[in-house]
Parts: structure tokens; sequence; C-alpha cells
């Protein structure tokens, strides 16, 4: 390992790097060494700018917090998190599509009642969110966990704004496979962009929003485990979702109605919006 110059040095990195005992270790430091020599080699750094980048990935690193996954961030916006999402989850037809899961995640949060309101002292549209949750045969499971969260109307995530948890909660769907909860309507929002991801979308002369929606995950024994959104139409940022989410088939919209009785059987006294989707998972693997 002397003397080693642009043509020799890669093979004896790699050769250094895959001598564990761990196969897999050894195939993703291999993948990882040769790919990133290419890296370096194509975009030809000076120092100053080899520098930069290890300054950037200080940052993002110190940019994490407890309320704030910079990294994740950096990953969605590069188009990283989709793909792993898309390799990870080759669906059955039929099946729900999945997208990312996002950075604002909380472990916990509240597990309501059917028809429970999941942001009462939230100003905002209130929204009427129902569906069923079916297995790729049709039939419908009972018990599923379906976890939901989103923003407030003007963008923001609860974690964002303080400590209290709002606008995310649990529920079980019923012996049909139905649920339905309350709510206020989102809006479309931009990521954190106060940080390095932000510094490096304004540098590639990017936007940094994501077009309105609802996250869900649904869990059920037997199933695996569906992480995906539902996406508004006519959204502005549908064609440009700034971490690549966006999927035709999670597309829906709301359907408008004047203040009055709501389909649950209660009394909505403003003029509301309901939103219905039917979810079909995906059997985990034998």
């Amino acid at each position: 390992m002397r003397d080693l110059n642009e043509g020799t040095l890669t093979n004896e990195t790699i050769r250094a790097v895959t001598g564990g005992s761990d196969k897999r270790i050894s195939q993703v430091s291999e993948a990882l060494v040769r790919h990133l020599h290419a890296f370096i080699r194509e975009i030809e750094p000076s120092q100053a700018e080899w520098e930069y980048g290890i300054k950037f990935l200080t940052r993002v690193g110190k940019q994490c917090s407890d309320t704030r996954q910079e990294f994740i961030l950096l990953s969605d916006t590069l188009g990283v998190s989709m793909l792993v999402d898309a390799i990870n989850h080759r669906q059955s037809e039929g099946a729900t599509e999945t997208t990312v899961f996002g950075p604002f995640y909380v472990e916990n949060r509240p597990q309501l009642p059917l028809g429970a309101n999941m942001s009462p002292d939230e100003t905002g549209t209130p929204l009427f969110v129902s569906g069923t949750v079916r297995a790729l045969d049709g039939q419908p499971i009972a018990g599923a966990l379906v976890d939901a969260w989103h923003s407030d109307e003007v963008g923001h995530y609860d974690v964002q704004v303080g400590d209290d948890l709002r606008m995310r909660a649990l529920f079980r769907s019923d012996a049909e496979g139905r649920f339905w909860f309350w709510t206020v309507r989102p809006t479309f929002y931009p990521i954190p962009n106060d940080g390095p991801v932000g510094d490096m979308l304004a540098a590639q002369g990017r936007h940094p929003y994501r077009p309105e929606h609802v996250h869900f995950m649904i869990s059920a024994p037997g199933q695996q485990t569906l992480v995906t959104h539902l996406f508004i139409d006519n959204d502005p940022y549908l064609d440009s979702d700034v971490v690549f989410g966006v999927k035709n088939s999670l597309i829906t919209d709301y359907s408008r109605h004047d203040a009055g009785t709501a389909p649950d059987g209660s009394t909505c006294h403003r003029d509301f919006l309901t939103l219905n989707y039917d979810f079909v998972l995906n059997p985990e693997a034998e």
C-alpha cells in the first residue's frame, strides 16, 4: 500500500475495506468506495470544494435534534428516500402505493376512539377523514392500526411550534375495516429550509415546498406496514414536490359540504370537508 496514485488507489482501498467476516458489510463498503471514488474522479473537486463538502455534512449533523432530522431532509431532497422506498416496496398489483416517511413522525402520539377529533383546538376548516383497510383479496381488516398525522392550516407540524402533540393520532379499524376521525385541513408547506439543506436547494435553484397531504401509517398482523400520503388534487406543487414523493394513485380530493349533518351523524356548525380513501395492504412475504 505504498506509492498509491489515481490508477491504483481505488483497488487498494476496496481491498482494505472488504476483509471483514460480514459479507454484507464487505459488499456495501466495496460499492461505497467504488462509486464515491468514481464521483470524485468525475467532478475533480478542488481542495477548497472538498473542504466545503466536509463542512456542509458537518452542518447537517449539527442541525439534527430531537425534533428535526436534517439527514432525512438531505436524503429526501436528493431523491434517495424515495429510491430506498421503491426498492423496499415492490407492491403487488392492487396494493396501495407507498411514499416517503418524512421527518415529523413521533412515537408517543395518542390513541383515540373512532370518530374522535385529533385536532380539537386547531383553527382551520373542519375535515372528516374516513376509509377502509382491506387485504389484497378484498377482505376487510378489523383492528388495523391507522396512524395519521399532518400539518396545520399554515403548514406547520406540532413539533415545529411547541411541545404539545396535535394533528396526529392512532385509531383502530372496526370489524368491517372502517375508520373515521375529525381533524382540520392541512396545506402545502416548505420543508425546514433555514439550515444546510435549504442552502443546498437555493444553490440548485429549487423551491422547498411539499404539496398538501395527510400522512398515514397502517399496520396489521400478516400484512406489510404501509407508509403513505394522500395528496390533494390541483395543488400547485404536485408536479414539483421537493422530496419526489407524489404518485398518481395517491392523489385524491375533498368533498365540500355546507354546515349540517356530517357522515358520522354529528352536527358540524361550519362548512366542512370530507376525505375518503380505501387502503389495501400488501401481505407479508413468506
